[in-house]
């Protein structure tokens, strides 16, 4: 007799590893099936992960308790901060990984969580009995019975690949597609649609003529995801390379699109905007005479390397042809070809914000097949939904984050409430409140809120605790502590900043903006001697904290009152007060909008495209506000 599960879990990628991981750490007897166990969390395409808001999302899922941030930095081979030369609100960690221990560090921790089951199989049907989801049926014909099941399907649902003219059916290179479960759904009434994406060719490395190529090392600074200060990495650093397509790579690349099926009409789907394939830089950016590139190493040890920014369907021989006409690819031998891949998405405003369903109960989707692309993306709906689907099954409270607390919320509030026509690709754009978002303080706005869930352990809380006791100690000394010019004038010549006449506060000097407080911590020696008492393993992430906290704590306050103003617009709830399409005061097209969104509050209705300021005043009207 096979076990009954609070909650299944179905695919095994960075979003159903990240939701099998939270439910069965929150308590939930768990149960995870994926295709193929070698290949968890696998990096389908690029062996990175962070980025633009994308670092931020994962600084979340490890303040939340996840494991994305402790497993990048167990196999991280380079970090870079990216846009240090912008304000901290900027600021996005970005690792290289060695993508093979990537899906063995996961596999161990998933194989070492209590309540945790595992299963190698595909699921073919959901059991379904009154509109509530009561389990699955696999493909080899296992009924497994669960209280809730999340559908973490990733490019897997009907997935067909394009290269050139041919088409293989797949998920990903080499590994079937998944069927049966987009009809079923389409049939029960879900919105269905299809969207497109990529990777590029994978070359050999020993073919490269790196003496061609621009170096990009690694940061010297000590950079993790993690705000467990332990874990690291202990892999050799790698760098990457970078190198740009010309006239003639454009050329090679223009002769093909006859069998590209971007452009032959195979592909009527839409790709990424935000990652697009070379076809679509060729055509979008026709002006331009080069794009770069960057070579990226698979792992510590590979000789295998990623073409990141040629993304690419062309025939494999025309990919081949233009690669031959990239500097320092002169002579390159490649692995496979670039690839595109055609998959079924639902419609994401048929979900809660807690990525349940509403046709469904109990029936949650996270990943891809809510139409986003990325790891990061769907690590974050995964851990979402996990937590959700093990708060509801136990009679919990729905956790749900708000636009000013986390990228996150931001993610899941834009897929909920305006959909999507594209893959969804999260951008610090995408945020109203950036600089409350940052990469550094992911644990002091998540980790009590995760604590109270059960989920985040007690260890992180006392690392939360002595950071912020820290911070706050460090600040006091700059605050109060007089400085003489003797001692800082030639830092302040050097950063080219105007020297002191007469003593100050050490914070005045900390507030220049050409100054560092990193720059004042060994020629201030009472300063120094105060420093020690700062764990060695902390003593970046700490005197980062400080500094922020003294350089922007004005613009942090003014954006916390302007949240605080708008967040009371979430607390007033509209959910079934209204027949949208019997009120004449505002716009067709809002009530065509509120009628197929039904926003709960007031703060969603306002962020749904086509429902106008002057529509929401109307409701607030409405509500005697």
């Amino acid at each position: 007799m096979l076990p009954y599960y609070d909650v299944i879990v179905v695919g095994g990628g960075h979003a159903g590893c990240e939701a099998a991981a939270a439910a069965a750490n929150l308590g939930s007897k768990t149960l995870l099936i994926t295709m193929d166990m070698m290949k968890y969390a696998q990096m389908s395409c690029n062996p990175a992960i962070g980025g633009i808001a994308k670092g931020q999302i994962v600084r979340e899922i490890d303040a939340l308790g996840g494991y994305m941030g402790i497993v990048t930095d167990r196999t991280t081979i380079q970090f870079r901060m990216l846009n240090r030369s912008k304000g901290p609100a900027m600021w996005s960690p970005r690792a290289q990984c060695d993508r093979f221990k990537f899906s063995e560090f996961w596999r161990d921790i998933l194989e070492n969580t209590e309540n945790l089951d595992l299963w190698q199989d595909t699921v073919v049907n959901l059991l379904i009995d009154n509109k509530q989801v009561k389990g699955v049926i696999t493909g080899v014909g296992v009924e497994f019975q669960a209280r809730s099941v999340i559908l973490t399907n990733g490019t897997f649902l009907n997935g067909l690949m394009h290269i050139g003219r041919s088409k293989m059916k797949g998920g990903r290179i080499g590994e079937n597609a998944s069927y049966f479960i987009s009809d079923q759904l389409t049939d029960f009434g879900f919105k269905t649609g299809r969207l497109k994406t990529g990777t590029p060719v994978r070359i050999d490395g020993r073919t490269i003529d790196f003496s061609k190529l621009t170096e990009q090392e690694s940061d010297i600074d000590v950079y993790k995801f993690s705000y467990l200060p332990d874990e690291k990495s202990e892999l050799k650093k790698r760098s990457c390379w970078i190198t740009y397509t010309n006239e003639e790579v454009h050329k090679e690349l223009e002769a093909g699109f006859d069998d590209s099926p971007m452009y032959n009409g195979t592909i009527q789907s839409i790709g990424p905007r935000y990652c697009p394939s070379i076809e679509s830089k060729l055509v979008t950016f026709s002006e331009k005479t080069q794009h770069q590139l960057f070579l990226e190493p698979e792992g510590q040890k590979t000789i295998e390397y990623y073409l990141n920014g040629f993304s690419s369907s062309l025939p494999w021989d025309v990919q081949l042809k233009a690669i031959h006409k990239i500097q320092g690819l002169e002579n390159a031998k490649i692995f496979r070809p670039g690839y595109a891949i055609e998959y079924d998405y639902f419609e994401p405003t048929q979900l809660h914000h807690t990525l349940e369903t509403k046709l469904i109960s109990n029936l949650y989707f996270a990943g891809q097949i809510n139409g986003t692309t990325g790891y990061e993306e769907a690590g974050a709906q995964g851990i979402m939904a996990g937590i959700n689907a093990h708060q509801k099954v136990h009679g919990k409270d729905e956790f749900i984050l708000q636009r000013d607390e986390a990228y996150i919320g931001v993610l899941i509030d834009d897929l909920v409430t305006k959909g999507v026509d594209e893959p969804y690709r999260m951008f610090t754009s995408r945020a109203e409140y950036r600089i409350l978002l940052r990469q550094d303080d992911a644990d002091i706005r998540l980790s009590r809120k995760s604590f109270e869930l059960g989920l985040a352990r007690k260890e992180r809380i006392d690392l939360l605790e002595e950071k912020v006791k820290m911070r706050d100690e460090v600040f006091e000394f700059v605050r109060n502590f007089s400085v003489k010019p003797v001692f800082v004038n030639h830092i302040l010549e050097e950063k080219g900043t105007t020297p002191l006449k007469q003593g100050v506060k050490l914070i005045d000097i900390i507030l220049r903006p050409q100054i560092s407080i990193f720059d004042l911590v060994n020629d201030i020696t009472p300063f120094k001697k105060f420093l020690k008492a700062i764990p060695e393993n902390r003593f970046y992430e700490i005197l980062e904290s400080v500094e922020i906290l003294i350089k922007y704590s004005g613009y942090i306050e003014r954006e916390k009152n302007i949240a605080d103003k708008y967040s009371r617009l979430e607390n007033i709830n509209i959910d079934g007060k209204f027949d949208y399409a019997s009120i004449k005061s505002i716009s067709t097209e809002a009530r065509q909008k509120l009628t197929k969104h039904q926003p709960k509050t007031i703060g969603q209705a306002s962020r749904i495209s086509g429902v106008s300021p002057a529509d929401i005043n109307v409701l607030l009207v409405l509500m005697g506000r």
